[in-house]
């Protein structure tokens, strides 16, 4: 089997095993003395307040700033980086101490396309996304490696150059969430003010969403519908059977999709008891945040013999209530968000009963005015869905580029001196521009 890492000899490198470069940091601590730290895609970075927390924060690893610290599972792959921190991470990352490396060429090498293929290939395990690669095999990579010099000297033009593709990605995700927020600005108030700009207005007596229209009802969830937790049952029935909706098909998702892909051994009785229906609205009932809790997505078309996963709560409305359509904007609308942010209380992993989702209050129009209302935000979103796609589809070729930039650096593929004199970038990310600017104005013929 060929190692990725060396297909590609350049002039003067030389050969050498990973474990030649780095020492790995085995050292037990406590998260009380070393501040908890986050092996993420975007590298190491000090622990958010709201992410879930370990109850053994006396046996994690130490980390010291100038570490490189790596997820050692394929399903974290790409998590990783040089650490600018002391602290602690749990035991399944990987600390490894730079010797005969330069730190920042070792940053830009250890997080390359090349290297986290070949880091995922040293792996064991069951199934592919549930791998798992070991120090003892991650030391026996081998990669080839030029003189120090030569390394600060990619370290340098890998900062400078990823630092300019950095702030265009950046520029346009900021755009992205600015169209975001329009967007959730437009659906919330939307479903709490309708579309007619002189009704009369009445108190919701609620304080995130104020006055509504004087003709809409306001009710709890639990008075226009029932609840209903999902199946749980065990690991082994999973991978035959009848259509399974997940957490990540409600999370990822306002509308169900039609087919889903999970399936699973469920009896006649099972799919009665957590059927799935047109009109169902399905709530996310765990998570490690808070901000992860009581996402819905609305079911809007019977899905014949599907179950729903444990981790799901199905609200199931009575007759007349709800437009299905209307269900989908209504419940994703922040003053919703709001509502569950603020009554949850969050210890290790939020949690959300039936008891407070059927306490959630809910708007209702007249029927009619709700087809009106998702019509016309139907409408508004194909707008916004347009825009948004042809942005996230120029970020993705600047990532593309970035990826293949490092690995094409670090790996020796190009001479980094002569790169940036040659205007390489330059061209590359104008025609990313360009091409970008070509689509949006096909899209728009």
């Amino acid at each position: 089997m060929t190692d990725i890492m060396t297909l590609h000899e350049a002039p003067n490198w030389q050969l050498y095993r990973l474990g030649q470069l780095f020492d790995e940091r085995k050292e037990k601590v406590s998260d009380k003395d070393y501040p908890p730290l986050s092996v993420t895609m975007n590298g190491i970075v000090p622990q958010l307040e709201t992410a879930a927390k370990s109850d053994d924060g006396d046996n994690r690893k130490l980390v010291k700033v100038g570490d490189y610290v790596i997820n050692s599972r394929s399903d974290r792959k790409g998590s990783g980086g040089i650490s600018s921190h002391d602290g602690s991470v749990s035991l399944i990352s990987i600390v490894i101490k730079p010797k005969g490396v330069h730190p920042r060429f070792a940053h830009h090498l250890l997080r390359s396309t090349a290297f986290q293929e070949e880091f995922y290939r040293w792996g064991h395990g069951i199934v592919a996304d549930l791998w798992t690669t070991r120090y003892p095999d991650m030391k026996n990579i081998r990669l080839y490696l030029p003189d120090l010099d030569t390394q600060k000297a990619i370290a340098d033009f890998l900062d400078r150059e990823t630092a300019r593709i950095d702030q265009l990605i950046e520029k346009k995700q900021r755009f992205l969430t600015v169209l975001d927020q329009k967007w959730a600005a437009t659906v919330t108030s939307t479903v709490t003010n309708g579309l007619g700009s002189d009704v009369r207005l009445k108190d919701s007596d609620l304080s995130s969403v104020g006055k509504v229209p004087e003709h809409w009802t306001v009710a709890r969830l639990g008075h226009i519908g029932r609840c209903a937790n999902g199946i749980n049952i065990g690991g082994d029935a999973f991978g035959s059977g009848t259509p399974f909706v997940s957490y990540g098909d409600v999370y990822k998702n306002a509308e169900l999709p039609t087919e889903v892909s999970g399936l699973v051994q469920a009896t006649s009785e099972d799919r009665s008891r957590y059927s799935v229906k047109k009109g169902d609205v399905f709530f996310t009932r765990t998570s490690e945040t808070v901000e992860e809790i009581g996402f819905s997505s609305v079911c809007t078309q019977d899905m014949e013999d599907a179950v729903f996963a444990g981790f799901l709560i199905r609200f199931r409305p009575f007759k007349k209530k709800l437009v299905p359509q209307f269900s989908k904007y209504l419940f994703r609308n922040q003053a919703l968000r709001s509502f569950f942010s603020k009554e949850m209380m969050i210890v290790t992993r939020a949690s959300l009963s039936q008891g407070l989702l059927q306490k959630l209050p809910v708007l209702l129009p007249p029927l009619k005015e709700q087809e009106e209302i998702a019509s016309y935000l139907h409408h508004v979103e194909a707008k916004h869905l347009s825009i948004s796609d042809k942005t996230q589809e120029s970020i993705n070729g600047l990532k593309e580029f970035r990826s293949a930039l490092i690995t094409a650096a670090v790996t020796g593929q190009i001479d980094v001196t002569s790169w940036g004199k040659q205007g390489q970038t330059d061209r590359r990310l104008d025609q990313i521009e360009e091409d970008m600017a070509l689509r949006e104005a096909r899209a728009c013929q």
